[in-house]
């Protein structure tokens, strides 16, 4: 069933609406604050603003050697890498003690990009190389296992879905580490997200399930270390419709004996149009819900797979 925990996401603060950017402006996304931002806790951060530059201010962008870019004005040529690599280091320890389960970045930042960002030449005329902006590089370099995205790339619903989906799972492992931390709450949580691991990467799961039964013979830490680190991974792949039809065939699968010929001919044929993108992916999942349900399947009634984020979000209505 949908889950009651609580999600803290950072977000770049101009995506909230607050006129914070460098002209004094803002870059407020309507489905972040108003939709998502129902279910979550934004932790809203302005890397230039929070360092002590004004608003309104001097744009600027990255210079130099792309493994350590300067952030420079464009006009005057101020470099403000310093200041913003010491303010990065305070608040990024700070940010450590939050809980973030996730962090949506500015697109086309010099300090909030998390990639493609343009980093010129020593004369700020020529492109260089593109890379991540100062702060969500930092970011992302101390905080590797927390799911990250751009608002830009978030337009995708491919995209949305699986960094949303990412977010939750990672808030309900730190639920678990907060709350139990043993090897049988290590078991549960797998168990609960099987069939959600195996529609992003059949393989993985089997690594997992492996690194699972081993646990006794690993130390607890080593062990919860492997197994978000693999298991975040895996998430990041793709679901794709053949995928998510596999897991969808494995869960028809249990209802043999419940179904009349009917009912299992219906079933095929929503996830046979599923399959050759008909219909969206929540139409065969509602009805496996539906029987799941009907029949108290304890299985599947555990599944995160049918419940991974919000119905409201309804984010597997565009998948």
């Amino acid at each position: 069933m949908e889950d009651n925990i609580n999600m803290k996401i950072g977000i770049s603060q101009c995506l909230l609406g607050e006129p914070v950017r460098y002209d004094g402006g803002h870059k407020l996304d309507r489905y972040l604050r108003d939709v998502l931002g129902r279910f979550v806790q934004w932790v809203p951060v302005c890397p230039e603003v929070e360092c002590g530059l004004p608003t309104p201010r001097e744009s600027m962008h990255l210079v130099g050697d792309p493994a350590a870019p300067r952030l420079v004005t464009t006009r005057t040529g101020i470099d403000h890498t310093g200041r913003m690599r010491a303010w990065s280091e305070k608040r990024l320890a700070e940010l450590a003690g939050e809980g973030l389960c996730g962090f949506v970045f500015k697109t086309r930042s010099p300090s909030s990009g998390m990639r493609d960002i343009k980093i010129y030449d020593e004369t700020g005329k020529n492109v260089r190389h593109r890379g991540a902006g100062l702060f969500a590089g930092a970011f992302m370099d101390r905080f590797a296992l927390i799911p990250v995205e751009d608002e830009g790339r978030l337009h995708d619903m491919g995209l949305r879905e699986n960094f949303i989906e990412r977010a939750f799972v990672f808030a309900r492992w730190l639920h678990y580490e907060a709350t139990d931390g043993s090897q049988k709450g290590l078991i549960d949580f797998h168990s609960d997200h099987k069939l959600l691991i195996m529609a992003h990467s059949p393989k993985d799961l089997e690594t997992l399930g492996n690194l699972v039964a081993r646990g006794k013979a690993i130390p607890p830490e080593t062990l919860k270390r492997e197994y978000i680190t693999t298991l975040m991974a895996a998430l990041r792949l793709k679901a794709t419709p053949r995928k998510n039809t596999n897991v969808l065939d494995h869960c028809m699968g249990y209802f043999k004996k419940q179904l009349s010929t009917g009912e299992k001919k219906e079933l095929r044929e929503v996830i046979d149009d599923y399959h050759s993108q008909l219909v969206p992916l929540i139409v065969p999942v509602t009805l496996i819900r539906h029987y799941t349900r009907l029949h108290s399947e304890p299985y599947l009634m555990r599944q995160k797979y049918l419940y991974p984020h919000p119905k409201e979000l309804m984010l597997r209505n565009h998948v």
